[in-house]
């Protein structure tokens, strides 16, 4: 298995189990199915309300013996309600004691956007909190007090646009050891790769695969369909493998890693296995130019009148 690694030594596999809109008795088999799979790195996070099934399914697992909490890589994230220094530590207990861990192996600031203590998702501008009072990093360093406290091997954050990680890492006492942001074909993100790929942070994709059971309301009338591009599916034919092992394969062979979600245990192996495929020279230039930097999550969600929060990706 391709693995992705870290500046201490650790490593993490480069392909894991997504489990953003999986909940319940659902997400509790997924993670197990997942694990018998061969999965060893699971994501999730606060705002999804998982954490309780995770920890309920882990749990499960170790007491069969056959995998280890050190076998895993586990990672969750803040969610936007809880950026102010005094929520960060308590916010990142909370995830813990869900999931029933003593650490993470990755914590994540989940989105640059700031909500009012309790606030799940805003209804109002009043809901928000400016960047200006809450500054990124000041919660960025409670991160970094979480780190060493040993609550979380690694820190990281998520939809953090070039701009904002160049600010960041001019404060920071440690640099953003991840950077999870929406990649695919048709959204890759070259030059913020590239930026990472110098400054030593990962790269990890979400929604590699399109997200296409995301809710209605975040989908664009007509968006495209990643498994009915035309190149995808002659590069699917070529290696005898299916267009979302090729989309999936894709990042391995970049470099990055990719957090792909499914409950389908047939699927889950699948993605596994995407690792390990050698897409070949022509097969990453006929990719490459399928770049329309076309976003499925456009994050215009945030984008309240009067919330303080525009042009979340600096675009």
């Amino acid at each position: 298995m391709k693995t992705i690694k870290f500046k201490n030594g650790d490593q993490a596999h480069a392909i894991g189990l997504g489990t953003w809109k999986a909940t319940g008795e659902t997400v509790k088999q997924a993670v197990k199915d997942a694990v018998n799979a061969g999965y060893r790195h699971i994501d999730t996070a606060a705002v999804y309300q998982n954490e309780n099934e995770i920890g309920e399914a882990l749990q499960e697992i170790f007491a069969e013996g056959n995998v280890k909490r050190e076998d895993l890589f586990i990672t969750s994230k803040l969610w936007n309600d809880a950026h102010a220094s005094e929520d960060v530590l308590p916010a990142l207990s909370e995830s813990l004691d869900k999931l029933q861990l003593d650490y993470l192996d990755l914590y994540l600031i989940h989105w640059p956007v700031a909500f009012q203590k309790g606030i799940g998702f805003p209804s109002k501008p009043e809901d928000y909190r400016s960047l200006n009072e809450v500054p990124l990093i000041t919660t960025w360093q409670e991160m970094e007090k979480a780190h060493a406290k040993g609550l979380t091997r690694h820190i990281g954050v998520s939809n953090f646009s070039q701009k904002k990680l160049e600010d960041l890492n001019s404060k920071a006492e440690i640099i953003p050891e991840v950077n999870q942001v929406e990649l695919h074909p048709l959204l890759q993100q070259n030059a913020l790769k590239e930026y990472c790929d110098k400054n030593g942070i990962i790269l990890t994709a979400y929604s590699p695969l399109g997200s296409g059971d995301r809710p209605d309301a975040m989908k664009a009338d007509n968006e495209p369909n990643l498994f009915d591009i035309p190149t995808i599916g002659q590069i699917a034919e070529k290696h005898g493998i299916s267009p979302a092992q090729v989309l999936i394969g894709w990042h391995a062979a970049r470099g990055s890693s990719a957090i792909p979600k499914s409950t389908n245990p047939v699927h889950m192996r699948s993605n596994l296995e995407a690792a390990e495929i050698a897409l070949d020279k022509t097969d990453m230039a006929d990719i490459a130019a399928l770049d329309k930097h076309f976003r499925f999550i456009d994050g215009k969600f945030f984008e309240m009148p009067g919330s303080g929060y525009q042009n979340i990706y600096d675009e």
